[in-house]
């Protein structure tokens, strides 16, 4: 099933890193749990975590229901999972999120954290609306990029370096290889310089969208590719997919954060943990020319090994079956 889906790339993309990925990559706070559980009346009996990776989101959502089972597509990932699993009442399935082989009606809540924008929306909400039970809730959750640290300058070279990748990453779209893809940054290749990164998303934009804007609309045509034949649908247009989808009767945003901990080595990686950056390594592209090298260096230099807290934003959007 899963080398014929016409999503694959999506799937590949996140091959090869997923204990760098579960070892970094934070955790959704209680408040939104609080939130879902309230819309559902209660402890949920029955959970489906949509793309559920390397169980991340899977075994926190384990606190608060009584049984879950992660759906997700990647092989590497789903091998992560069930070596860290939590307990008999989780477990995970090979899967899409348009076809995920479980039953009508089965779940109270069908979650999506860090992954509806790699999901076609037509086929995703038909099969969470097929999932959900009557007044069973679906959550889209999604976290802001970087993390606030209380610390401008590496907060600022996050986003030059974030920046730099996403010039790589359009030649690698415009299909140049080896010495004309590694080559230097050019002047007209460089983004405008910003106050501050973008966050929305956890990837740079291939077009002009610097504001934030969404692109496209609930059409099936709107999906951006990128490197690999990747598709990917902006994070900003969530909601507006959900409400014109006609699948549920009441859907709204919520924002929240959680406070972790990390350090220099914890904010770096978090950086390499992000599927752009993975796969023009994957293309031979390293970390020098990506500007990652210098990034941590000066990032390790200010922060070394201390903990300090690690401010996450979340953006989750709830909708009613």
């Amino acid at each position: 099933m899963e080398h014929h889906h016409e999503l694959a790339a999506n799937a590949h993309r996140f091959a090869g890193f997923a204990d760098l990925y579960d070892r970094v990559r934070p955790t959704p706070p209680s408040t939104i749990a609080e939130a879902i559980t309230a819309y559902v009346g209660g402890r949920p009996a029955f959970v489906v975590d949509l793309g559920s990776g390397t169980g991340l989101s899977t075994r926190w959502a384990a606190r608060w229901a009584y049984e879950v089972v992660g759906v997700e597509p990647s092989h590497d990932m789903r091998v992560r999972a069930a070596h860290v699993t939590s307990g008999p009442h989780v477990r995970y399935l090979s899967g899409w999120s348009d076809d995920t082989g479980l039953p009508d009606a089965c779940a109270d809540v069908v979650l999506a954290v860090q992954a509806l924008h790699w999901m076609e929306p037509f086929g995703t909400f038909a099969e969470v609306a097929r999932l959900l039970r009557p007044g069973g809730v679906f959550a889209a959750i999604d976290c802001d990029w970087p993390p606030t640290i209380g610390d401008a300058t590496a907060e600022s070279g996050w986003g030059r370096t974030r920046d730099t990748i996403a010039v790589y990453e359009r030649r690698l779209v415009a299909g140049l290889t080896g010495e004309t893809l590694t080559a230097p940054v050019r002047d007209d290749e460089q983004f405008a310089p910003v106050a501050k990164p973008r966050q929305s998303d956890d990837l740079r934009p291939l077009d002009d969208d610097r504001d934030g804007d969404p692109v496209g609309g609930f059409e099936a045509g709107s999906a951006a590719t990128i490197a690999e034949g990747v598709r990917y649908w902006p994070k900003g247009k969530h909601l507006d997919r959900m409400a014109a989808s006609g699948r549920f009767t009441h859907c709204i945003e919520l924002c929240s954060s959680s406070a972790e901990t990390g350090d220099g080595e914890r904010f770096v990686e978090l950086l390499r943990s992000q599927g752009d950056y993975q796969t023009l390594r994957r293309h031979g592209v390293d970390d020098d020319v990506l500007g990652v090298e210098a990034f941590a260096t000066d990032v390790l230099g200010r922060l070394g090994s201390t903990p300090r807290p690690f401010w996450f934003t979340y953006r989750a959007r709830l909708a009613v079956r």
